[in-house]
């Protein structure tokens, strides 16, 4: 059949472009554009490039919206074009201060990767929740401010699961979002590109799986040369920190910046930034080469003519590692006044130095884990009446450690700034096989201590350790309720953003018949609040001249009664953190014991673990003063362990119920 004149159109007339096959075809100019630009290969871009060219931020995800810049953070150039498929390093590591425009520098690769080389990719935060966070306030506002991505990405239907919060398709690819305590989202699928976000934040086993970068790494082992993985993380603790022993192995590459005095290169360190003391506007940075004040209106030339330096040889030739500090953050952000300023008011403050050096000069933190002299504790012991609350404290907490012929329980009160007074140590007899023994431990629940106001205190919320005979503490902790009793789990490990996690189900027994998931379990990362406890005795106390004065006790001090024994006091300060080498030669933190029994440790780390899960870290300061008003103390009026200037008595009305607990509540 032939097909008419009038509709025909020549081939050589289209590949040519001869009008006489244009003219009497409606639509062919545009047939030919769309061919001709089909024909055309992708620009060979670079992760910066494509960035720059396709990036916009959005006024939701970034301080500075509209098109993304790669000058602005000169620094971040080279760390995303090794991330390009033409680059041939595999594994990229960025040990960084905070709000270095890292993540942005991440996200610039999840863009590119889905326009110009799609395939499967992974991209892991810390927690699965964090990740549902990360995809609605940072990967949504990425697709859709960026038509090239928009186009690519499937909508979000309601019946279509190729767009949803945690998984996005593309042609040729996929994104999957997960986070490092699911062991599921880690194994889902294979993927060529991974992107690991804030590693030193990730759980130290996924679902008690293994190491989540381990797991998540092995998802890439079967595109060989292809594959690429990205690192990156603020340090945390020197020994314990996943970022700065991959970078360690890494080449160790240092952003070296030039003079505009002398010219010397130089990457920027703390120690040369010089300031008068008490005035942070004064603060310049002093060249190591001529010694001269460099202001920081230098800076943005001095990041445009910066260059990344290895200074190390890397154990493996794909991996390249780069670390930077705050003192590079572009003008407008983080400046050298804010950072000097930042330093002076940590000063007198463990926490807050470790958070400079970890936030803002991106350095881990060294860990002092020596156990304070148990005889130097005896000596500063306090003296209030035997069973009583002192006013500072504001509710109660226990930790149950449960041995083979015994439940040992500490009960210890807590006030503002997480200072502590222990108020009661006992000892039931009988293990867990003794039927009276967790009767004695019920009957505890019930108790009450008489508050130095006048109010009545039950014990909040009792953290009970399940490493022996965990089904019978699974059975008991079911059979008096999970809101005020809390099953936990020691594991070895710091983790500072999130020490206590869960709960999780495991099963139960009762009457005999298994309940599945009839139990609750929390894990709790040991290390990190033996660490705390150590760290908060270590703290200078007032003088009794300066108490008179009316100065406290510093946040954190933990206040040791009279009656308190010496066993108890040696089981207390009973471990010390060690450095130890692994076969690899990588230096890691562990706590070795000191003596045999540390019973009074572990009961401390129950009972400030159950602080954490009553959420007591994170009240704000109208929740303090409630629990103030309940028991009639004014903060003001406290002085020290317990002692005020004036009595005042307990108000009636609101009840400490409101907040948590069980059985009455808290009074």
């Amino acid at each position: 059949m032939s097909v008419p004149t009038s509709t025909s159109l020549p081939r050589s007339g289209l590949i040519s472009g001869d009008d006489d096959g244009l003219t009497d075809f409606d639509g062919a100019a545009e047939i030919l554009r769309t061919w001709g630009a089909g024909l055309t290969p992708d620009p060979d871009l670079t992760v910066s490039q494509w960035a720059d060219k396709h990036r916009m931020l959005s006024g939701r995800a970034s301080a500075e919206p509209g098109r993304y810049r790669t000058a602005r953070t000169p620094y971040v150039r080279e760390i995303m074009d090794r991330l390009s498929p033409g680059d041939t390093m595999q594994r990229i590591v960025f040990m960084k201060a905070a709000q270095v425009g890292a993540t942005e520098a991440g996200n610039n690769w999840i863009g590119f990767a889905i326009h110009q080389a799609p395939g499967p990719m992974l991209a892991v935060q810390p927690t699965v929740e964090l990740a549902k966070r990360n995809s609605r306030q940072r990967i949504d506002p990425l697709i859709d401010e960026s038509p090239d991505l928009r186009e690519r990405v499937k909508p979000a239907r309601s019946r279509d699961a190729g767009n949803t919060m945690l998984s996005k398709e593309f042609a040729g690819g996929i994104l999957i979002m997960t986070g490092a305590n699911s062991a599921v989202g880690l194994r889902s699928t294979p993927a060529r590109y991974i992107f690991l976000d804030e590693v030193d934040a990730y759980p130290a086993s996924a679902d008690e799986e293994g190491d989540p970068v381990t797991l998540a790494e092995a998802r890439s082992l079967t595109f060989a040369h292809r594959r690429k993985v990205l690192l990156v993380s603020t340090p945390t603790i020197r020994g314990l920190s996943r970022i700065e022993r991959e970078y360690e192995a890494s080449d160790q590459r240092r952003f070296f910046v030039p003079c505009p005095h002398c010219g010397h290169d130089q990457w920027l360190k703390f120690d040369r930034l010089r300031w008068q003391k008490g005035k942070p506007e004064t603060a310049e940075y002093h060249c190591e080469g001529c010694d001269q004040p460099i202001g920081e209106h230098h800076k943005t030339a001095m990041l445009e003519a910066g260059e990344w330096r290895a200074t190390a040889v890397a154990a493996d030739p794909t991996t390249v590692g780069y670390h930077l500090s705050a003192l590079y953050s572009p003008i407008g952000w983080l400046s050298w006044e804010r950072i000097v300023r930042s330093w002076e008011t940590a000063q007198g403050s463990d926490e807050a130095i470790k958070a400079f050096r970890n936030t803002i000069l991106g350095e881990t933190w060294v860990e002092t884990g020596e156990a304070p002299d148990w005889q130097r504790l005896y000596d500063r012991r306090e003296r209030w009446t035997s069973g009583t609350v002192p006013a500072g404290g504001l509710f109660l907490t226990a930790g149950a450690d449960v041995q083979k012929d015994r439940i040992e329980v500490d009960v210890w009160a807590w006030g503002r700034g997480l200072e502590s007074w222990l108020v009661d140590h006992i000892v039931i007899e009988g293990g867990p096989d003794r039927h009276d023994a967790w009767s004695e431990l019920t009957a505890l629940l019930d108790r009450s201590w008489p508050h130095e106001r006048g109010a009545h205190l039950r014990i909040a919320r009792l953290a009970i350790d399940t490493g022996y005979e965990a089904p019978a503490v699974y059975s008991w902790s079911r059979a008096q309720g999970f809101g005020q009793v809390s099953p936990v789990k020691g594991v070895e490990g710091f983790n500072r953003s999130s020490p206590v996690s869960g709960p999780t189900f495991v099963d139960a027994t009762e009457g005999g018949k298994r309940l599945r998931r009839g139990a609750r379990l929390w894990t709790v990362a040991v290390s990190t609040f033996k660490a705390e406890t150590y760290r908060f005795l270590r703290l200078e106390r007032p003088t009794e001249e300066d108490m008179a004065e009316g100065a406290a006790f510093p946040p954190g001090s933990v206040h040791l009664p009279q009656w308190v024994e010496n066993e108890w006091l040696k089981q207390f300060v009973a471990e010390q953190l060690v450095t130890v080498r692994t076969k690899r030669g990588f230096a890691r933190l562990e706590w070795q014991k000191l003596r045999e029994r540390n019973e009074a440790l572990d009961c401390r780390v129950y009972a400030r673990a159950a602080v954490w899960i009553a959420g007591a870290d994170r009240w704000t300061d109208e929740k303090w003063r409630d629990l103030e008003d309940q028991l009639g103390v004014a903060p003001t009026e406290i002085a020290g362990a317990g002692r005020v200037n004036r009595p005042q008595a307990a108000p009636q009305g609101k009840r400490q119920s409101d907040w948590l607990g069980r059985r009455g509540g808290w009074f």
